[in-house]
């Protein structure tokens, strides 16, 4: 795993990452770095939403899958989708098939959409509940790591008032995780520095 990152061969990483390269390589290149486009955000919130009840490896493997069924996560093309596209996705082994989160894909495009009528992006929506100044969180152990906190329960409640769908506190915390709004990363892992640097 040291070709990842070169000269350093004892390199430590956030353990959930450890199993395959893909994981590997999400945690090294994508997890943590603040997101500023609603398209990479909108990209996030189907593969998080999609993610309820299973793992982010399975996720990973199916990413390619996803980019492919939506449109490579233009969120415009797919708050276009018509029932026929919805069962063409439950039949398309590259994805998740579960109707619900097909369903709340879409919905989601729609009212992301909407949301952007009101704040301008959705990238401003949700970099305003922080400020924007991401949570530099300092911890030690991954049993410290929250699933949910108070700022994702606000978030969930908010995004389900405005419509939104299959996106709880713990998905929504996820999502803050992924896109930098959180730094998460373990303060011995080599990346909570790097992470740190990269905000605006």
């Amino acid at each position: 795993m040291s070709e990842l990152v070169p000269n350093q061969a004892d390199t430590f990483r956030c353990p959930w990452c450890l199993g395959f390269e893909k994981y590997i390589r999400y945690h090294d290149e994508e997890w943590g770095v603040p997101v500023y486009t609603d398209r990479k955000h909108f990209e996030f919130l189907v593969l998080e939403s999609a993610q309820a009840g299973l793992s982010w490896a399975t996720i990973l493997k199916k990413r390619e899958g996803y980019a492919r069924v939506f449109h490579d996560f233009d969120y415009q093309k797919v708050a276009g989708f018509s029932q026929k596209d919805i069962e063409s996705c439950m039949v398309n082994p590259a994805i998740v098939r579960n109707r619900l989160k097909i369903e709340a894909a879409v919905t989601n495009a729609r009212k992301l959409i909407e949301l952007q009528l009101n704040y301008g992006t959705f990238t401003d929506y949700i970099w305003g509940f922080v400020d924007g100044k991401p949570i530099q969180n300092e911890w030690k152990d991954l049993s410290m790591v929250p699933a949910a906190t108070q700022l994702s329960n606000q978030i969930a409640r908010d995004l389900k008032q405005k419509g939104f769908k299959f996106l709880g506190s713990t998905i929504v915390y996820s999502h803050l995780q992924a896109t930098g709004i959180v730094n998460d990363h373990l303060v011995q892992c080599f990346r909570h520095q790097e992470v740190k640097r990269l905000t605006r």
